[in-house]
């Protein structure tokens, strides 16, 4: 049982100003407004993130209004937090988290169609969104995510124990070799250590090439993502994550994440391929009950991982879901879902603005008491 919450030919914005708004439509940049991953919050508001993979994107991190019955998306927290230049504002967030105390976690990945990211722009920031107030900018070092290669992806949080974990997708130097890995923040010594760099697990698979409906995942040249995905089991324990352009389903202890004092080598031996999910993936959800909910790029849905019974599902399909990117949940029984046909917008081939099912997010009832792994 699915539906739409709301739908888009293309995004727009409801722009402080005319001038604004006139040069978006000018300068067609809504052609690489892509919506990212949604999420809602204790208050019920609906949260997108629209990376800036290409210049002219008003916005990197929103919230979604309806103005005249279109849903239509405003600056979050504010505009000037999404200046662009400001190292210390909002850049360009792909990954956030809205935890079980209605903090937002947003990863901004600093870097503007794919320029390097200047020093400081790379960081966890953490909004508290009963006050409206910011709790805390945490800059991530270039020794943990290099400036030039990290592509930070996902984020999950675990405040039981203190600790967020972070993927970094090693794409963000296109043409060039995949810098891979995850990163551990420990919230009470306040540090970061990377783990994983440029393991199997956290780069492309080799000579990976995939499809989605018999079209070539970006036209000129295979795409190569390295870790991406990544959920937290309920319990804490365990980590999950997977690469886009790789199929697998990997799984590593947390015990030895949190631990600073784990050999690296320890780390990367003791990585588990759980198996083949059967289709790519982009983000990664686990609920409260042992099971990982992953989005199905080639299978054009939502699947899930049953830990208790390993087994791989396939949960939801539509031919509408095209690349679907983000999952979470509203903590009422129902996971929450978009699709933004990433593949086409950034990789070479034509798309019918006029198609109003362009870029969708749904929702779909799972079970009365579901929800997100930080209830558990």
């Amino acid at each position: 049982m699915y539906k739409m919450i709301c739908h888009w030919n293309r995004l727009d914005w409801n722009f402080p100003n005319p001038g604004m708004k006139q040069e978006f439509e000018t300068n067609q940049f809504w052609k690489k407004a892509m919506p990212a991953g949604v999420k809602i919050d204790h208050q019920g508001n609906y949260y997108v993130s629209v990376p800036r993979w290409a210049h002219g994107i008003p916005a990197t991190m929103n919230r979604i209004v309806v103005r005249e019955g279109k849903p239509l998306l405003e600056a979050f927290p504010s505009w000037d937090w999404n200046k662009v230049g400001n190292v210390q504002a909002l850049q360009s967030v792909l990954g956030y988290e809205i935890d079980e105390y209605n903090r937002m976690w947003l990863l901004d990945q600093g870097k503007i169609a794919y320029a390097p990211s200047p020093e400081g722009s790379q960081k966890l920031v953490i909004w508290d969104l009963n006050t409206n107030k910011l709790l805390d900018s945490i800059v991530i070092p270039n020794d943990i995510a290099p400036l030039r290669t990290s592509f930070l992806n996902d984020v999950v949080i675990d405040n039981k124990n203190g600790f967020v974990y972070i993927t970094d997708s090693g794409s963000g130097w296109p043409d060039h070799p995949l810098d891979g890995g995850i990163i551990v923040y420990n919230m009470r010594t306040r540090t970061f250590r990377r783990v994983l760099d440029r393991h199997y697990s956290t780069q492309e698979f080799p000579d990976f090439h995939f499809q989605i409906d018999y079209k070539p995942v970006f036209k000129e040249k295979p795409m190569r993502i390295g870790a991406d995905g990544i959920a937290l089991s309920a319990d804490r324990s365990t980590l999950y994550y997977c690469q886009v352009t790789g199929r697998n389903l990997y799984a590593i202890d947390t015990v030895l994440l949190k631990n600073d004092q784990t050999p690296l080598e320890q780390i990367k031996d003791a990585v588990k391929a759980i198996g083949s999910k059967g289709t790519t993936t982009d983000g990664m959800h686990a609920d409260n009950k042992g099971n990982v909910f992953y989005t199905m790029l080639e299978g054009k849905g939502i699947g899930f991982y049953d830990a208790n019974g390993r087994r791989f599902h396939n949960f939801v399909s539509d031919d509408r879901m095209l690349w679907v990117d983000g999952v979470a949940f509203d903590q009422k029984g129902s996971i929450i879902f978009n699709n933004n046909r990433l593949h086409e917008m950034f990789g070479g081939y034509e798309i019918d603005w006029s198609y109003p099912y362009n870029l969708i997010i749904w929702k779909a009832y799972v079970g009365r008491d579901v929800k997100s792994y930080l209830y558990a």
